[in-house]
């Protein structure tokens, strides 16, 4: 149980930076999501009296589906990613995959709308 209350006291003292980088790296290592805890977390290790969380500047692209149209698909994820047919073909067929990461909220909105009117879906995070 020590190590437990040592490993909690090591995570109180890292940034919120420090604490995305590690939901990050835990969600690619154990490919689950810690979304649902970040925001749980979040509001407690600020304190009581905390300023409310700044609004999300940067985002993550993710292709969900293709929606039956991979071919439309796969040519909006090559205009929009610059990726050539094969690495193209491979995201599409891999989905759920980032198309693009760390976009501002006006070119994610952009590459979301070119993939759902070429017929896929997207998520954005």
């Amino acid at each position: 149980m020590a190590d437990i209350n040592s490993l909690v006291d090591q995570l109180s003292e890292l940034t919120v930076l420090e604490a995305a980088d590690l939901a990050k790296a835990l969600e690619e290592k154990w490919g689950v999501s810690a979304a649902a805890a970040v925001a749980v977390a979040g509001p407690a290790a600020g304190g009581a009296g905390a300023p409310a969380a700044e609004e999300q500047t940067e985002f993550d692209v993710i292709l969900t589906g293709d929606g039956g149209k991979k071919i439309n698909v796969i040519k909006e994820v090559r205009a929009i990613t610059g990726l050539g047919l094969g690495e193209a073909k491979a995201l599409v067929e891999g989905a759920p995959k980032p198309i693009k990461e760390g976009v501002n909220k006006a070119e994610a909105e952009e590459i979301k709308k070119k993939i759902e009117e070429a017929g896929g879906t997207v998520e954005l995070k």
